[in-house]
């Protein structure tokens, strides 16, 4: 099994996340990004959408992050990263997908010209606009969370998995947290999978 990525990617850092909590034997292949190795024509031909992560198992390749999320705990269920009934199953689905759609599509205008580019490239109204979405979604999550330690009960599973890269820039991002999902951020960033994956940036 080889994952190609790249450490700054928080979509790749989920998978590495996932391959950690469950101990899955895999091969780094770090792309170097800035040199666009991604649209390379050895890379286009696994992933022609040019991006990180890509998982390619035995001749097998996928090329979504929430599909490789799926595709690791079906070949590998133990530990097992989903639970065991068809609600709670539906339920981590549920916050895979708004995982990508209210947080992910918002995070990535704040955090790519925060991350990559000078302050005089940043686009602030769209910034802005980006974070008062976020903000919404953290408000229905703050309440969502209840007692819960973590999104679905009180277990570590692929929904907090998902959210683990965009937790660890909260503060990056400006964003308003209730005092639930900053306590919920704290322990998903204290996870040994958490620490071993930081990006230098």
């Amino acid at each position: 099994m080889k994952l190609y990525y790249h450490p700054a990617s928080t979509f790749a850092r989920r998978v590495r996340v996932a391959l950690i909590e469950k101990a899955i034997p895999c091969e780094l292949v770090e792309l170097d990004l800035p040199a666009r190795e991604q649209r390379s024509a050895w890379y286009s031909a696994l992933n022609p959408y040019g991006r990180v992560p890509t998982l390619e198992d035995e001749g097998f390749v996928l090329y979504e992050s929430s599909a490789i999320l799926m595709y690791l705990e079906d070949t590998h269920p133990a530990p097992p990263l989903l639970p065991a009934g068809a609600r709670g199953r539906a339920a981590v689905d549920l916050h895979l997908r708004l995982c990508d759609a209210q947080l992910g599509r918002y995070a990535g205008v704040i955090l790519f010209p925060k991350r990559f580019l000078p302050p005089d490239r940043w686009d602030a109204a769209a910034m802005d606009a980006a974070r008062a979405e976020i903000d919404n979604h953290f408000a229905i999550l703050e309440q969502q969370l209840g007692n819960q330690r973590y999104l679905v009960g009180d277990s570590f599973t692929l929904a907090d998995v998902a959210y683990l890269p965009f937790l660890h820039f909260l503060d990056l991002m400006q964003v308003n947290a209730g005092p639930r999902v900053q306590a919920w951020t704290a322990r998903v960033l204290d996870r040994p999978s958490a620490r071993a994956t930081v990006p230098a940036r």
